[in-house]
């Protein structure tokens, strides 16, 4: 489903004011300038007539806007607004914590405002979110040998049956199953071609898709069929070396990805994302090219496919295969997006 803009007005009132409760709702584009801005951008604010506003710098791109120098729309800054930042810092740093309304409104937000953020950028309530990462927690302890009475009281949970009717209706097992079971963690991670959605098991890395991909639910709900796991929100120790890489590949020095990978598909499908990522970093292949080297010449469409179902995203380079007549097709994140890694990639190669 599309997701639907505030009105004009709300927005324009929003630019005007540098809200950065909207940032990722909307970028905007001044017709004047040729150029898009973020909500909170400096410069000075246009007429109201002169602007048109979109749901992501994709869709401004398609437009023909070009991104800001000042606010730089096409950056990771300020998807966490700056009003939400402390809180998750602090959820971060606590497990298990608790924060009822109240706690909320003594650090100085608005329960309302950060329930709402949480709809639009989680699919879930503040509260629940809280609930997930504690169940999330409680799995990987008791993984590690802990008694699940003793994660209950961890959790904060008083009854043991009120904690295993929550673990099980979140995980799809029950507590005690957890030694002999998979839960795939996922969390975002920021880049400036927008915010991704990174997933990971014990075994590795084995989602990286942005987010605003066609499809994602599908997925996702793959994903789960094939490693048998359902996905919950946390945090996970591969991430920090994934969002690491993610950071020194976009600033062009970083070329090969070193992390644990989960690939999980078809004995062909593992063979052809092994093969993306033979391609060298700066150079591209052609979907005939990467049939052949897989010694199955006739297998382009079936080559294509494995390459479409990819879900890990750069790491994984299917952005590096293109067209036999040199033409970019077939990119899950855009051809926008594709453009702009091969680009990044040629540019420094060559330095």
């Amino acid at each position: 489903m599309t997701r639907a803009l505030p009105d004009h007005a709300t927005m324009y009132d929003a630019l005007l004011r540098k809200d950065s409760a909207f940032e990722g709702i909307f970028v905007v584009g001044v017709k004047t300038t040729g150029i898009f801005c973020r909500p909170t951008c400096t410069a000075k604010k246009p007429k109201e007539n002169h602007v048109e506003f979109f749901r992501t710098p994709q869709e401004a791109l398609q437009y023909g806007y070009r991104p800001c120098n000042i606010c730089q729309p096409l950056s990771c800054q300020g998807e966490i607004p700056e009003w939400l930042q402390s809180l998750l810092t602090e959820v971060n740093a606590t497990p298990g914590i608790r924060l009822k309304d109240a706690d909320i409104t003594q650090r100085g937000l608005d329960p309302n405002r950060v329930r709402r953020w949480f709809r639009q950028h989680h699919g879930m309530t503040f509260q629940s979110y809280l609930r997930t990462l504690r169940i999330g927690q409680a799995f990987g302890r008791i993984r590690h040998g802990e008694k699940v009475s003793e994660a209950a009281f961890e959790s904060g949970y008083e009854s043991l049956s009120g904690f295993t009717e929550t673990f099980k209706n979140m995980t799809g097992f029950s507590p005690n199953q957890s030694r002999h079971r998979n839960l795939i963690t996922i969390t975002r991670i920021l880049t400036p071609l927008g915010p991704m959605l990174a997933g990971a098991t014990e075994q590795g890395i084995c989602l990286l898709e942005f987010i605003d991909r066609k499809m994602m639910e599908t997925q996702l709900r793959r994903l789960n069929a094939l490693l048998d796991a359902k996905c919950v929100p946390g945090t996970h120790p591969h991430f920090a070396a994934l969002d690491l890489q993610l950071k020194e590949y976009f600033a062009g020095t970083r070329m090969t990805f070193d992390l644990p990978l989960v690939l999980a598909g078809t004995p062909f499908q593992q063979a052809v994302w092994e093969g993306l990522r033979l391609i060298p970093y700066g150079t591209t292949r052609s979907y005939q090219e990467q049939a052949e080297s897989l010694g199955s010449p006739t297998a382009v469409r079936a080559v294509a496919r494995a390459n479409g179902d990819n879900r890990i995203s750069i790491v994984i380079p299917c952005h590096r295969v293109i067209g036999k007549n040199g033409k970019l097709t077939g990119y899950g994140g855009g051809l926008w997006r594709k453009e702009f890694l091969l680009n990044l990639e040629r540019r420094h190669r060559k330095e």
